[in-house]
Parts: structure tokens; C-alpha cells; sequence
């Protein structure tokens, strides 16, 4: 037997199911800056030792590795953290081994008879020795005298109290032996991302319906003078669909009509006309120097300017002549436009990804992102990535954040599950959801369970739209401005980033192209809107009421912590979330019904959110500043739609009594 297989059968610890992990650790996980990273693994070892683990960890480009030790919790099982301060890549696995001085010193204070304790001080002083030998200086020294000291004639309970001393063990412990030490195969990945990445709100509108006067089309300029409407109502992300050119060729009309007017504006996503294509922007609205400059008035107030990014062309595009190797043809010679039968859209032209020109496209494609990395741009709302290769994403995502960590991509891929997963896999730093088509109380507690405590929610970071300017659902074109509202409340609550269509949203804008449809009648996408902000009625009020309640409450700003709470009404839904230290719990009670008054019994979990037992509670609900004062598990509520139809409760106050309003300490 070689010396290289004698040594590894003395590695005797086994290191199984280390997590978070993704496939196995084919993929990273994903944290924020400032989280502490829990990392567990089953180890052990044949027979009783002792065993020693540390969690092993370092920024992607240093060498060495920092650690931190492991503590045992039960069942072989071992838990470490440690903190991700940067922005980018952290790699980190587990590493544990038999440590003999533990081991010993464990067996050592179960010894009674005096020779024998006198023998073993022996054997635990050739364990001291030959830690000086790894030690240096006055940690040596200090080594050598226990090592002295052990074998001294002594009392042998004396020798025994000074080697189980803590002294000696905090010596021990820096300079273990590590000679067969196992490390686990596989070095994990943990990603971190900006704090927006976990927790924002984002408002989407069209920069051309932003005029203030009815008739012209918006600019820069005018986006500039919304900024405040939009702060107001608490948006940190103010998402803009393509800004781009838009092509004349194949142009669509309002309502998606094939035959267009002179002054029909086309769809923005059309992108590409003799002005430019991809890295242009719409003379209409202005310069690139404008978009600059309202990207960094934005900036200044607190809200970051996302742009979409759609991978596709307009019949006029420069890189259809250009670049013709990039597209398909058919069998006619003319270029394959994208459809999705029985629906045909001739006005975009999609990438040939499977072209001998794949890598010269693919270039270009990355070009795009970078020249908006350059006007200032950090967020991307990327659109139909599924319909795009894993691999792009995968390469593209990761040469990006490699010199631009704080950049976040939104993946918009309603599409199949385990593909909407793949691409939160490959890099895309938040995802849309189901959320716009689960209405019902199971079925919201089913899927926002599954996003809280499957363990996908190590990669997919969920983004929940209420609308788009594609999705109108049934339930809010039926259930008018309740349903708006519950909506809102819903998404803003059940998940840490959410998003509106505006003001299409803020206005209950609710009537659908045709029946069965999920398009808008009048759809922004195909023509100029004005907006009257001030329209009465306006949810812009309770938009910022959810919004500052989402910033003022950490419990809101996660999704790991949703807990759903019984009621006993199949259309009152109730859920919880708090902060690691329960002193920030928020209860959330919503009446899913647009049309009815309910009331319901809700079944406080108090152990699980930290509330005595023992005392009354004062709840604060957060949209109308009512209070209310609770006592136990049992609690009625009841809420009218018209009205409002959602506590957003904070448990404000544990009290003595009923009489004693005094914060308890």
C-alpha cells in the first residue's frame, strides 16, 4: 500500500449533506450584503473521538481561507455562519478531523483510579509536546511547561484540573493537529448581491405617456418631473419598457391592429429604426445625455432606473442588414418573424441563436448591457429570457457581475417551472411569479409557502407583479377597486420585492381588450396615454401607506419568515412575518372577496411570533392607524372591500392589562 492511500485511510471523518447547497453545488446560492451565511453538514467518525469542525470561507480571488469553528446541534449534525461583507462571489466548504486532545481530555475526566489518571497525564503530555512543536514563541513555551507539568509527581488530581483547564484547551485548540483532516470535495458558492436585490418596490411606466399636457409625447424631461410622484408613493425602482427607436416596418397599430396611422407611436419593444437600435435611445424623448441625467436625479432621490432589455429586432433594426447571418430565414428568403401560434408578430424579428454566428452575436448582445452599464443603468428587467440559450444567460450574467457585482437582473419568464428555476440558477438575480393567477386562499398559501421554505428559495428571489402592461387578470377586471387593493396589499406583504403597472394600477384601469383576454383595451403598448394623476379615487394614497409600512418594518423586507395563520373563513387569508429577534411581527389579514363583507376568527400563533401568552397585545394597523387590543390566540376581525379590504397589523404594545397602555419591558 503507497504512503498516499495509508494516509487517506487514517482520514477517518465522513462529511455528508453540507448545506445550502444547489444541485449538489453546481450552482451558488444567494445572500446580501451584511447576511451571515448558516452552513450545516452532517459529520462524524467511527468510534467515540471527538471530533473538531470548521467552516471554511473566502472572497473569489484570495488565496487563503478564513475560519470559524462549527458547533455541534444533534444527531451528527453541525452548524457554522459567517458573514458575506462584500458585494460578488464567496466560496466556502467544511473541513473536520479527529482531534486527539479532545478526545483525550474528554476520557480523562471520566477517570477515577490515581494511576490511572497519572498514566493517561503521560499520554496527554506527548499530545502538548507535540502541539509546542507546531506553536512558536511564548505559546511554545507555554506549551512545554503544561507538558512539564503533567508529568510531574505531583497530585495526580491537581495535574489533572490544571491539563482540563480551559487555559490549556484554548492553547490546544490553536495549534490542533490536522494531519488527517478531511475536507468536503466541493467548494460552495455564495453570491451577494446589493440589498435591492432581496427587498424593493418597483413602479413601471412608459417615459412617452409621462407628458403633462394631453396629445404630446413625453421625455427625459418629463420622467424627471414624475420622480416625485413616484417617491411619494414609496418606489425605490422606477422600471422603464424599451426606450429605444421604434420601427416603422410592419408597424402595429392601437389595440395590436395590423393597420397603422400616421401617428400611431408603434410598440416600444419593436426596437430599431435608422436612428439606431439597441443603444439608442428615441429622439422623441430626448438625448442620451437626458437619460443620464435623469438617471442620476432618480439616483439622488432614492430610486434606481431599471431598463428592459428585450433580444429582439424591428424589421428596420441597423442589424438586419448588417448582421443578416443573425436571423433566421424563411422558406420564401424573407426573415422569420416571431410567433407564438395562433398569435403572429410581425413587427419583431427574433436572434438566431443557432447560428454559425453565435459567438460574434453573442458578443454584441453582452455589448448592449455594458453601454447602459455605462449611462448609468444597474438594474435590467430582461424580457422572454426563456426563449433565449441557458448557456448566454449563464456566461453573460457572470461576465457582467465579475467587474459590476451590484448589478441585478429581473428574469420576465412566465413559462414553465423548472425553466423559470433554471434561468434564478444560471444568474438572474430576481424572478417574476404566479402570483397575478393565484387568487384563492390555497392557492396562495400553497405557492408562497413553496417560494418561503422549499429549499429553491437558496436561488430564486421572487418579484410579484400585481399587473403588467400584458397581464390584466380576470380577478381585476371583475372585482374593480377592491380587487386592486387586496392586490396590492397581497403583494406588497407576502413578498419582499413586488412591482405595479402605472398608473394603470393606481387607477384601477380594469377593462381587458376583448373577452377572455388578458390585454388591456387602449393598451400603452401600442399608443401614447396621458395621464390625470389627480383622478379621483387614485390608490396612490394606500400604495404609500403599503410602502411605508414595507420600509419601516423589517419583517417585511424578507421572505423566508411568512408564516400563514388558520382562519376560520375560506376567504379571509391571514399570514405573519417578523424579524429574527421577534421584535418586529407584522400580521396581515386580507378579504380575498371584492364584492362581500367577511369576518373571521383569526389563530395567532403567539409562541411562534414571540407574543406572551399571559398579557393583552395592541395591534396598530399600519393603513388607517386604528388600534386594537388582542388577548391570546382567538382574534376577530372583519372587512368590508369598499372600504378597505386588509389589516396590515404591528404588534405594537405587550401589556399588564388591559388598563396599563405602558410599553412592557
Amino acid at each position: 500500500m503507497t504512503k498516499t492511500l495509508a494516509d487517506d485511510g487514517r482520514r477517518r471523518v465522513v462529511i455528508e449533506s453540507v448545506v445550502p447547497a444547489v444541485d449538489a453545488g453546481r450552482f451558488p446560492v444567494k445572500r446580501v450584503v451584511g447576511d451571515r451565511v448558516i452552513v450545516e453538514a452532517d459529520i462524524f467518525a467511527d468510534g467515540h473521538d471527538t471530533l473538531r469542525c470548521v467552516l471554511q470561507y473566502r472572497k473569489q480571488g484570495a488565496r487563503a481561507w478564513e475560519e470559524t469553528g462549527m458547533a455541534f446541534l444533534s444527531n451528527d449534525r453541525w452548524r457554522g455562519t459567517f458573514e458575506v461583507a462584500d458585494l460578488g462571489c464567496y466560496q466556502y466548504t467544511v473541513a473536520a478531523w479527529v482531534d486527539g486532545f479532545l478526545s483525550w481530555r474528554q476520557d480523562l475526566v471520566k477517570r477515577s483510579d490515581p494511576a490511572d489518571i497519572a498514566l493517561a497525564l503521560k499520554a496527554g503530555a506527548k499530545l502538548v509536546e507535540a502541539a509546542a512543536a507546531r506553536a512558536k514563541g511564548a505559546d511554545a513555551r507555554a506549551l512545554r511547561a503544561f507538558a512539564e507539568a503533567m508529568c510531574t509527581d505531583a497530585d495526580p488530581e491537581e495535574r489533572r484540573g490544571l491539563a482540563a483547564g480551559d487555559e490549556l484547551l484554548a492553547l490546544m485548540a490553536r495549534f490542533p493537529d490536522r494531519g488527517f483532516m478531511a475536507s468536503y470535495p466541493l467548494e460552495l458558492e455564495v453570491v451577494v448581491d446589493p440589498p435591492r436585490a432581496r427587498c424593493s418596490a418597483w413602479y413601471e411606466m412608459f417615459p412617452r405617456s409621462c407628458a403633462q399636457k394631453a396629445g404630446r409625447h413625453g421625455t427625459f424631461r418629463d420622467c424627471e418631473k414624475r420622480l416625485d410622484y413616484v417617491a411619494e408613493m414609496g418606489f425605490d425602482v422606477l422600471y422603464f419598457p424599451p426606450v429605444h427607436p421604434i420601427g416603422s416596418v410592419k408597424r402595429k397599430g392601437r389595440n395590436n391592429a395590423l393597420r397603422t396611422r400616421p401617428d400611431d407611436p408603434g410598440s416600444p419593444w419593436a426596437i430599431g429604426a435608422r436612428e439606431g437600435g439597441h443603444k439608442a435611445v428615441h429622439p422623441a424623448l430626448g438625448s442620451l445625455e437626458d437619460f443620464r441625467r435623469l438617471v442620476a436625479v432618480a439616483r439622488a432621490r432614492g430610486i434606481e432606473v431599471a431598463l428592459d432589455i428585450a433580444f429582439q429586432c424591428a424589421p428596420d433594426h441597423p442589424y438586419v442588414d448588417a448582421h443578416p447571418e443573425w436571423f433566421r430565414r424563411r422558406p420564401d428568403g424573407s426573415v422569420q418573424f416571431a410567433e407564438n401560434p395562433p398569435k403572429k408578430y410581425e413587427d419583431i424579428y427574433p436572434f438566431n441563436f443557432d447560428g454559425g454566428h453565435w459567438a460574434e452575436l453573442w458578443q454584441e448582445l453582452k455589448s448592449v448591457f455594458a453601454f447602459w452599464v455605462e449611462q448609468g443603468v444597474t438594474i435590467f428587467r430582461v424580457d422572454n429570457p426563456h426563449t433565449k440559450p441557458f448557456a448566454f444567460w449563464r456566461w453573460l450574467i457572470a461576465d457582467m457581475k465579475k467587474e459590476h457585482p451590484e448589478l441585478i437582473f429581473l428574469s420576465e419568464a412566465f413559462t414553465r417551472p423548472k425553466i423559470m428555476h433554471r434561468l434564478a440558477k444560471l444568474g438572474f438575480t430576481q424572478s417574476y411569479t404566479y402570483f397575478p393567477w393565484r387568487n384563492t386562499k390555497g392557492e396562495l398559501t400553497e405557492y408562497f409557502s413553496e417560494l418561503a421554505q422549499s429549499a429553491s428559495r437558496e436561488y430564486f428571489r421572487p418579484n410579484h407583479w400585481a399587473n403588467t402592461p400584458d397581464i390584466l387578470t380576470a380577478y381585476l377586471q371583475n372585482g374593480g377597486r377592491p380587487a386592486f387593493m387586496a392586490r396590492l396589499v397581497l403583494a406588497g406583504t407576502l413578498g419582499a420585492s413586488y412591482g405595479i403597472y402605472g398608473p394603470a394600477f393606481e387607477q384601477c384601469e380594469n377593462v381587458a381588450r376583448e373577452s377572455g383576454a388578458e390585454e388591456y383595451f387602449n393598451s400603452e403598448k401600442y399608443e401614447v396615454r396621458h395621464w390625470d394623476l389627480g383622478k379621483a379615487g387614485s390608490l396612490a394614497p394606500l400604495i404609500a401607506r403599503v410602502n411605508r409600512a414595507r420600509r419601516e418594518n423589517p419583517a417585511l423586507q424578507q421572505d423566508w419568515n411568512l408564516r400563514f395563520v388558520p382562519t376560520d373563513h375560506q376567504e379571509v387569508i391571514c399570514y405573519g412575518k417578523f424579524n429574527d429577534e421577534r421584535s418586529n411581527v407584522i400580521l396581515v389579514a386580507v378579504n380575498l372577496d371584492p364584492r362581500h363583507t367577511h369576518s373571521a376568527v383569526v389563530e395567532v400563533p403567539l409562541d411562534a411570533f414571540g407574543i406572551d401568552r399571559e398579557r393583552p397585545y395592541q395591534v396598530e394597523d399600519l393603513l388607517n392607524g386604528a388600534s386594537y387590543l388582542w388577548q391570546g390566540s382567538r382574534n376577530y376581525v372583519e372587512l368590508d372591500p369598499n372600504v378597505c379590504p386588509a389589516h396590515v397589523f404591528r404588534v405594537r404594545r405587550q401589556l399588564r392589562s388591559e388598563k396599563d397602555f405602558e410599553y412592557f419591558a
